[in-house]
C-alpha cells in the first residue's frame, strides 16, 4: 500500500447512508447496461438475419457490414467489462470495502463513485497513478493493461 500523501484526507462521509444510497445506484446502472447489451445483441441478430435474406451485396457492402459488426461486438464487450466491474463493486460493498481507496484507504467521494461506480482509488491516488503511467510511457516502459490491478479487492 502506498504511503498516505499529505494532501490526502478522510472525506468524513458516513459509510452506512452512503452505501444505502449507492447500492441501488449500482444495481440500477447494472440493469441499464444489461438491457443495453440485450438490445444491441437483438439488433445485431436482426440485422444479420436481414442481410442473410437480402443477399446480393457487393464486396464493399459485405466489408462495411463486417466492420460494423466488429464495432458492435466490441461495444458489447466493453459493456460486459463494465458490468463485471460493477459486480466487483457490489461484492466489495457487501464486504464493507466499497468506497475505500485501495491505495491510501481513504473514502472515495460519493460524487466520484456516482460518476465512476467501480472506482477503486480516490482522485488524488488516481491522479498519482496516471502520472506514474505517463512517466513510464515517456521512459519506454509498457503500461499496465486496463483493469489489470483495478479489480483487486484489497
Amino acid at each position: 500500500m502506498r504511503a498516505r500523501r499529505a494532501s490526502s484526507k478522510k472525506t468524513g462521509e458516513s459509510t452506512q447512508p452512503r452505501h444505502a444510497e449507492l447500492k441501488p445506484f449500482l444495481e440500477a446502472r447494472r440493469r441499464e447496461i444489461d438491457e443495453s447489451i440485450r438490445e444491441r445483441l437483438a439488433s445485431f441478430r436482426e440485422e444479420r438475419a436481414t442481410a442473410d435474406h437480402v443477399g446480393g451485396q457487393d464486396d464493399g457492402e459485405v466489408s462495411e457490414a463486417g466492420v460494423q459488426e466488429d464495432i458492435e461486438l466490441a461495444l458489447v464487450q466493453l459493456q460486459r467489462e463494465t458490468v463485471e466491474r460493477i459486480d466487483a463493486a457490489l461484492t466489495s460493498l457487501d464486504h464493507g470495502l466499497y468506497g475505500r481507496c485501495t491505495e491510501c484507504g481513504d473514502d472515495i467521494t460519493t460524487a466520484r463513485l456516482r460518476a465512476l461506480p467501480f472506482a477503486v482509488r480516490c482522485l488524488d491516488c488516481e491522479e498519482a497513478r496516471e502520472a506514474d503511467t505517463a512517466r513510464h510511457r515517456s521512459q519506454g516502459h509498457r503500461p499496465a493493461l486496463f483493469g489489470e490491478t483495478s479489480l483487486r479487492l484489497e
